[in-house]
């Protein structure tokens, strides 16, 4: 994977599971300025857009079922990617993380309860541009950030397919806890893409955990009161001398299966670890901004924390 490995681990709270979902039928038909919603940080001028992609997807079953001479893939592609496909995934670095949106039809033939009703009902959009907000007073972008919003059956959270543009795949299961969070996690993965990510990166097993770590900790000081990625403080040794030998590799798998967990490591092992990693720094440098230590390498922060002193 090269110099993408770094952000496809906006895996979870981002990720892994994009796989899974499915956009699914819902909401209302309507012109393109009627999806997004452009405003600014008040504060700092800052620019965001949040489009309303679920609104695409009203009537999508009937022009499916009226163009039988055409895939229902074309369909979908013309009637919901094709309006927002500028805004969302437009020179994406990380284009790969949307192939399931991209690539795949949704399930338009499965009674499915709209979910853009929920979404008006529950102001989602007021919650995900306070979270935009908040999170860009604590680090602030050059670039426009949009978020997307499709919906979902599946429970699947948001990923960043690039430098300014993250994806909400919003399903019933979420709360306005699990969105302010959420957008804060996604939020650093996008910056830090704007602003750091190289061509010539060689990406480690620990550059990975370490930057995965980074956005866990931005979403727990933005939104101290949410437990959103799950954390255990404990110090497993048997963990720890499995995954330990593997820190110098550029092994994306391997990277995935200590993030996700597997393999004898708990579910989302590498988020918990990375995070303590990054927490483990800061509690030797506390006076460092999120925008000061969001740009420090991986080793450094791994080194310099002595983070190996909790496993000798």
């Amino acid at each position: 994977m090269g110099l993408a490995t770094a952000l496809t681990l906006l895996f979870l709270c981002a990720c892994s599971q994009t796989n899974e979902g499915e956009a699914v039928a819902g909401g209302k038909e309507e012109g393109k300025d009627s999806l997004v919603l452009s405003f600014e940080n008040p504060q700092t001028n800052q620019e965001f857009k949040i489009v309303r992609a679920d609104k695409l997807f009203e009537g999508l079953r009937e022009k499916i079922e009226n163009n039988t001479e055409r895939s229902e893939l074309d369909v979908y592609k013309e009637v919901v990617i094709d309006p927002v496909y500028q805004d969302c995934f437009a020179n994406a670095e990380y284009p790969y993380m949307a192939d399931s949106i991209l690539h795949s039809t949704p399930s338009v033939y499965t009674p499915l309860p709209t979910l853009s009703e929920e979404i008006e009902e529950k102001q989602v959009e007021e919650t995900i541009k306070q979270a935009l907000i908040k999170s860009s007073n604590l680090l602030p972008s050059d670039k426009e950030t949009t978020v997307c919003v499709f919906p979902t059956t599946k429970t699947v959270p948001m990923f960043t397919v690039g430098a300014g543009k993250i994806i909400v795949l919003y399903s019933k299961y979420y709360d306005d806890s699990s969105i302010k969070a959420g957008i804060a996690h996604e939020y650093h993965h996008s910056v830090w893409t704007e602003k750091y990510l190289t061509d010539n990166a060689s990406t480690t097993v620990l550059d990975n955990l370490i930057f995965e770590g980074k956005a866990v900790m931005f979403e727990k000081i933005a939104y101290p009161d949410i437990t959103f990625t799950p954390i255990d403080e404990r110090y497993h040794q048997e963990h720890w001398d499995s995954i330990e030998n593997d820190f110098h590799k550029a092994d994306f798998n391997r990277s995935m299966e200590i993030i996700s967990g597997g393999k004898g490591l708990p579910d989302l092992y590498g988020y918990s670890e990375g995070y303590k990693m990054v927490q483990s720094y800061l509690k030797l440098h506390p006076d460092l901004t999120p925008e000061e230590w969001t740009p420090i390498k991986a080793l450094e922060i791994f080194n310099d924390g002595n983070y190996i002193d909790n496993y000798q």
